[in-house]
Order: C-alpha cells, then sequence, then structure tokens
C-alpha cells in the first residue's frame, strides 16, 4: 500500500492525515468532483456556518459535539489551504507559521522580555495598539480600514464602533447611547407613518447599530444576547404548541389572544424553576 494510502486511513493520522485526505479529494484526476469545483467563494458560506456552529456547541456546553465542530471548522482551514496550494498561493504551513509568528510578536510579555506583570486590562491595551502597528505597517488606510467587509452585521458594527472609539469618537457612558436609541426609535416612526419603505429601513438599520453601541457600553456580546433571546423565544413557543396539544389544538387552531395567554403561563413556570 502506498504511503499516503496508508496515512489516509490510518486513525490516528492527526493533522497530516487530513492534509492528505483534502490533496486526495481535490486530486484533478482521481479526487472528487464536488471538492475540485469548489474556489474561496463557494467554501467562504460554509466556513461561517461552522464556526456558528461551534459557538452553538459551546452555548449548548455540550462537549462531544464541540469535538466535531472544531473538527468541521478545522477542515475549512484545510480546505482553504489546499485552494491556495492548488493555485500557488500559499499553503497550510505558511498560515500556520503567519498566525505563529503573530501570536509571539503580539505577546512579547510571554515570549519576549516584557513584564508579565500587569492587568488583563492593560494587556489588552498593549494588544490593540500591537495590531494598530501592524495596520499601519500593512498600509491599511483610515481608522476603521481593515474591518472586513464579510463579518456578520451586527459583528461588523461593534468592530467598527470599537475603532472609532479609540480615537476618542464614542459617547463617554450610556446616558448618550440611550438618548440615541430614543431619537433613532422617533425616527424610525416617523419614517414608517410616511410610507416609504426604504428610509425605513435605513432607519431601522440606525438603531440597531446604535443597540449594537450599547451592547458594546455594557459589555454585551448582541449576537450572544440575541442568540440567547432566540432560544428563549423557541423555548416558550414550543410551550405554547404543547399545551394547545393537551387541548387537541394546533397553533394555527388558536388565536393571539389564546397564544398570548399561554405565552405568560410559559413565562410565569420558567420563572418558577
Amino acid at each position: 500500500m502506498p504511503v499516503t494510502d496508508a496515512l489516509i486511513h490510518d486513525p490516528e493520522g492527526g493533522l497530516p492525515r487530513l492534509l492528505a485526505i483534502m490533496r486526495a479529494l481535490r486530486d484533478p484526476e482521481t479526487g472528487c468532483p464536488w471538492d475540485i469545483e469548489q474556489d474561496f467563494a463557494t467554501i467562504a458560506p460554509y466556513t461561517i456556518e461552522e464556526a456558528y456552529e461551534v459557538a452553538d456547541a459551546i452555548a449548548r456546553a455540550d462537549w462531544s459535539d464541540l469535538t466535531g465542530e472544531l473538527g468541521d471548522l478545522l477542515l475549512q482551514v484545510v480546505f482553504h489551504a489546499q485552494i491556495a496550494e492548488d493555485r500557488g498561493l500559499f499553503d497550510f504551513s505558511d498560515i500556520a507559521d503567519g498566525i505563529a509568528d503573530k501570536m509571539v510578536a503580539r505577546h512579547p510579555h510571554v515570549f519576549g522580555d516584557e513584564s508579565r506583570d500587569k492587568s488583563a486590562e492593560q494587556q489588552t491595551r498593549d494588544w490593540e495598539t500591537i495590531k494598530a502597528a501592524e495596520r499601519a505597517a500593512a498600509r491599511e488606510s483610515g481608522t476603521l480600514g481593515g474591518v472586513a467587509l464579510g463579518l456578520p452585521a451586527l459583528l461588523r458594527a461593534v468592530k467598527l464602533q470599537k475603532r472609532a472609539a479609540r480615537v476618542g469618537f464614542d459617547w463617554p457612558g450610556t446616558e448618550g447611547v440611550l438618548a440615541k436609541i430614543t431619537e433613532e426609535v422617533a425616527e424610525l416612526a416617523e419614517a414608517q407613518a410616511s410610507g416609504d419603505a426604504d428610509h425605513a429601513e435605513e432607519e431601522f438599520g440606525d438603531l440597531l447599530f446604535v443597540m449594537a453601541n450599547l451592547a458594546r457600553h455594557m459589555k454585551i456580546d448582541p449576537e450572544a444576547a440575541l442568540r440567547r433571546a432566540n432560544d428563549k423565544f423557541t423555548r416558550r413557543f414550543e410551550r405554547i404548541e404543547a399545551l394547545l396539544a393537551e387541548a387537541g389544538k394546533t397553533p394555527d387552531q388558536s388565536d393571539l389572544v389564546e397564544m398570548d395567554a399561554l405565552w405568560n403561563r410559559a413565562k410565569a413556570e420558567e420563572r418558577q424553576g
């Protein structure tokens, strides 16, 4: 059996095995047609999806599932690396070396001669200073340069606001943000009343942007907060369905008044433990 085949079928082959499998899948003559056809753009949505599934496993504290989800995410990195190698751009070693160099450079208090005797807050400030220097060396233009366009909109909003805050463009506390939220709500209501759908969408976006800013000021992860709200809604609505089923009904056989009452019952049950 060729060495490559032996590695591919080695249950303890680790990362070299995974890299060999991806090379085989992308082989233009003997590989998988689907894998061969993929490029960076077609794989990118799967990469984002797998990252969210990792976060979901962590939120559920399902450590067995997390093992598999991290593997799925690692596969995405390996896939992108193989596409790049096929094009002569870079390979997996370049990715690993690049991130290793970055981690060493960004932790001089661990790998260099700087003192470790400083707070986590000071280390965060130092991290941002190093990142700013890296951006300057990469000639990224402007304060907001380098904030990825492909990020989820809510996450990108927070990152943009953090960058602006570094140069002093920020409210000193939550009071100004809350006042801005009140202002944006009024503008959204006015836009809705006007019947201008495009204007209403714009004002709705402004309100979401300010809500993301409030989350940043309150040190809340807005993505995590919204996921938690989604889970709560799902849990309570499923309880509504269960209560209706006990009465021999389905939601479409009910009405808002009844379901709202059942929602309040589900809410009360949760509070009672």
